[in-house]
């Protein structure tokens, strides 16, 4: 097996956010639950809402695509693969993800349906309500897979909210079979509870049949998924059936389990809670960086806690400042 050229290669939605204040009668009143995400699935529907947002702004997204702009961040290696469109928002996502220093080939898709956009609204209390068009993201097919950078990554990371439709969804397979074939990693992160409804018994055949390495999962998620409702029971239940399990826990921390080791850890202390937008993508991208690296489970966990926090103290789920730098002051 030849050395990785890449720490981290991620399959995901290429999603431009736009961001915008609101107050929770103005969720109430667009009749989304608060904190969740809900799906567009029309131009129509996301033009109508966007219409009704404030003073937004604009910046790219996804969730995949966001854990490996947070590694590059760190001096990984990372590489993205997904599906934008040939106009203004899929040259806006090119060029974003490929400054933040992650190789991004996949051929742009013409025509319709447009680069995806998640329209966000962001309350006073920092809880994020999004509102999703998918877009030319629901159409990555297998084709477009570039087999060589995929076998070239230590780690093959997949987001959940790919699952939903057909093409993404056999390209992903597609994609652990490369990874495996290559004796490479495959980590999956199960998104939201919204995924776990619709493709839950997909996301445990793939467990059950050995082809995740490493599951990421927030506690609501691990409940749906074990379905049970205690957090220990459902430890219980998946453990074994993962090598490792990494599960956030907001405000209480985090934990991960390997074999007979589990170590948890709390979260950083920040100053101000602003926007919780893309925290469990950037602790995926510390946790991930720190495995890459050979890293230990509490380091891993901690670099993973460093990045959710800084992300969470400002607008957006791109890092504003340098994790890097933040991860030596912290670890040294």
């Amino acid at each position: 097996m030849t050395s990785p050229a890449y720490d981290v290669v991620a399959i995901g939605n290429a999603i431009v956010d736009i961001l915008a204040q609101a107050d929770d009668a103005f969720i109430e009143e667009i009749g989304v639950a608060k904190g969740s995400m809900q799906l567009m699935f029309s131009p129509e529907e996301a033009d109508a809402l966007y219409a009704k947002m404030g003073p937004g702004r604009e910046i790219s997204g996804g969730s995949a695509a966001n854990t490996v702009a947070g590694i590059a961040a760190m001096g990984g290696r990372a590489a993205f693969i997904g599906q934008v469109a040939n106009d203004q928002l899929g040259t806006v996502f090119a060029h974003d993800i490929t400054a933040a220093g992650v190789h991004f080939g996949t051929p742009v898709r013409p025509g319709q349906p447009t680069t995806a956009r998640c329209l966000i609204f962001v309350t006073p209390d920092g809880q994020r309500t999004m509102n999703t068009f998918l877009g030319a993201s629901l159409f990555l097919p297998a084709a477009a897979l570039d087999e060589e950078v995929i076998a070239s990554g230590a780690i093959l990371y997949l987001e959940g909210y790919l699952w939903d439709p057909e093409e993404p969804r056999a390209a992903m397979r597609k994609a652990i079979d490369i990874a495996r074939a290559n004796g490479r990693k495959v980590a999956f992160t199960l998104s939201d509870v919204f995924c776990i409804s619709r493709h839950g018994d997909d996301f445990r055949k793939l467990i059950d049949e050995g082809m995740i390495d490493i599951l990421f999962a927030n506690e609501n998620e691990l409940l749906a998924l074990c379905e049970h409702e205690s957090f220990e029971a459902a430890v219980g239940h998946i453990h074994g059936k993962v090598p490792l399990l990494v599960v956030t826990r907001g405000e209480h921390g985090a934990m991960a389990l390997q074999g007979s080791e589990r170590v948890e850890v709390g979260a950083e202390p920040i100053e101000r809670l602003v926007d919780t937008t893309g925290a469990g993508d950037m602790f995926a991208a510390g946790f991930l960086h720190g495995q890459a690296r050979g890293k230990g489970l509490k380091e891993s966990l901690t670099l993973g806690a460093i990045c959710a926090a800084e992300i969470i103290q400002h607008y957006g789920a791109r890092p504003e400042m340098d994790l890097k730098a933040l991860a030596e002051r912290r670890l040294g």
